[in-house]
């Protein structure tokens, strides 16, 4: 009777252990495979493929999510010049712009080059890219994505509230009785129309910064080592301005979103220094 429990133990044993086994298997083979989904969903460099960026926009550019997406892009081209010509109607036929342009020939001192500061729509950015990196051998390309979905949205809503009190304005300019509640209420609309019209060209700006990606294009000729930078004094000058635009527009959005708190606070600390003067004349006169 003891082997026969002894036996019963044993094998009890052993289809424990072997229930056991498969489920560890089964878990490492699941975790693998998550890993292997993980490494092919990615997006690698090729070997030799000289770009450092190889990924899409659209994995950060989706519709639910404001983007800024800024870049640049460098390709050797056999003739600079003429590739500039087609880099214009490449971005052009996907519906951008050249923001500016400047070319230079080739001369016994310097090897021919271009640089373009191109606007491409969001949407259209992957495709133009693609199409771009056409018209020679890519050196390098580089995307930056900044997100601008709460900006976008508290410049939204304050427009809309201050939309809805410049019409209440207005419906009070119309039935005003006198003078006075007049002079008021024009005062007032003005002030709110101001306003306004300062967050309306914020967000007008805000808009094209999303709408357009920015993508510096560089073209050099074939021989010519190509930097990582601008390698001109216009090259540069034409990066360091599109840098200073966009931090401009970027200071004048947080400007934007932080003045309503600055006024707030300015008037409560002038009704609070107020009050803190009265209680002090009142002291010296007692």
């Amino acid at each position: 009777m003891r082997r026969t429990w002894g036996v019963i133990a044993v094998l009890l044993t052993a289809v424990l252990l072997a229930g056991c086994t498969t489920n560890s298997g089964s878990s490492v083979n699941r975790d693998s495979g998550n890993s292997s989904e993980s490494v092919s969903g990615g997006v690698a460099p090729a070997a030799g493929d000289k770009a450092s960026v190889t990924g899409t926009t659209g994995d950060v550019n989706t519709s639910s999510r404001d983007v800024i997406t800024t870049g640049s892009l460098s390709i050797t081209a056999t003739d600079p010049v003429k590739a500039s010509e087609s880099a214009v109607t490449i971005t052009e036929q996907a519906g951008g712009r050249v923001d500016s342009r400047s070319e230079n020939p080739a001369t016994d001192v310097q090897p021919a080059s271009a640089n373009l500061t191109l606007r491409i729509p969001s949407d259209e950015l992957d495709r133009t890219l693609a199409e771009l990196k056409k018209l020679g051998t890519l050196n390098f390309v580089t995307l930056t994505a900044q997100d601008v979905t709460q900006q976008s949205q508290d410049l939204d809503a304050r427009i809309t509230a201050l939309t809805t009190s410049v019409d209440r304005l207005l419906a009070l300019m119309a039935s005003a009785t006198t003078t006075a509640d007049l002079i008021s209420i024009e005062s007032a609309l003005s002030s709110r129309q101001g306003e306004l019209e300062s967050l309306q060209s914020q967000r007008d700006y805000l808009a094209d910064q999303i709408d357009y990606s920015t993508v510096q294009l560089e073209l050099v000729a074939e021989g010519t080592v190509a930097a990582s930078g601008p390698d001109t004094f216009w090259s540069g000058i034409i990066v360091g301005w599109t840098a200073l635009v966009t931090a401009l527009g970027g200071l004048l959005v947080g400007l934007g979103v932080a003045l309503p708190w600055l006024v707030l606070l300015a008037i409560v600390g002038t009704i609070v220094l107020l009050i803190v003067r009265m209680f002090a004349r009142r002291r010296k006169a007692a």
